[in-house]
């Protein structure tokens, strides 16, 4: 089955038809068992286009992180003055949550495909922990520490995931919904007094 039987219009739109035919591969047949010739086949294009577009067949499900990382960055560089760390990355992380609202229809099939394949999941994570470090660098040229700037870069985009899988899950709330209950539970878990400690 192919995605639409016409000859995409630009690149950008092949792009885009490569993705939701790998993905839909992917979840029909497992990651494993998907060509990139079969996710051309399907998308209505040739192999040759495909790696015109993607280095190999997991970057399909990774692609637009470097504009989230450009835009993540440059949120935090422009973010008002005296915010302390993670009200930095909160405020950065709200004003790029329009570019997962907009892509929901993909966002949650993919995270389900990369729960399940271990070769994702450690792509994801290598991403994860790349995207935090970009954070953390912007945070230290706003002047934060640098041990500070990486413990709140990291920890920050814990919330930052955990609040997007809690939207991918339950869609009654808006992420923006969801980002502030996680960043407000962060803070809350700093003033928790140990279990250990109430009971002396």
């Amino acid at each position: 089955m192919r995605i639409l039987g016409s000859v995409p219009r630009s690149g950008a739109e092949a792009r885009r038809r490569l993705q939701q035919a790998a993905l839909e591969l992917y979840r029909e047949r497992g990651f494993d068992r998907t060509t990139t010739a079969e996710i051309a086949a399907r998308a209505g294009l040739n192999e040759r286009t495909f790696f015109r577009h993607f280095p190999d067949k997991r970057e399909v499900l990774f692609d637009g992180e470097s504009d989230l990382r450009a835009a993540l960055t440059e949120a935090v560089a422009e973010a008002p003055d005296g915010l302390q760390p993670l009200d930095l990355i909160l405020h950065a992380f709200r004003k790029v949550e329009h570019i997962l609202e907009g892509n929901r229809p993909f966002a949650e099939p993919r995270l389900r495909v990369i729960a399940e394949t271990p070769a994702l999941r450690e792509r994801d994570l290598a991403k994860a922990a790349s995207m935090a470090e970009a954070v953390a660098e912007a945070l230290r040229r706003r002047g934060v520490a640098d041990r500070l700037a990486g413990l709140a870069a990291h920890t920050g985009w814990a919330a930052f995931h955990h609040a997007a899988q809690a939207w991918i899950d339950d869609s009654t709330q808006s992420l923006d919904a969801y980002l502030l209950q996680a960043f407000d539970d962060l803070r809350a878990l700093s003033l928790t007094t140990p279990a250990a400690d109430a009971a002396r």
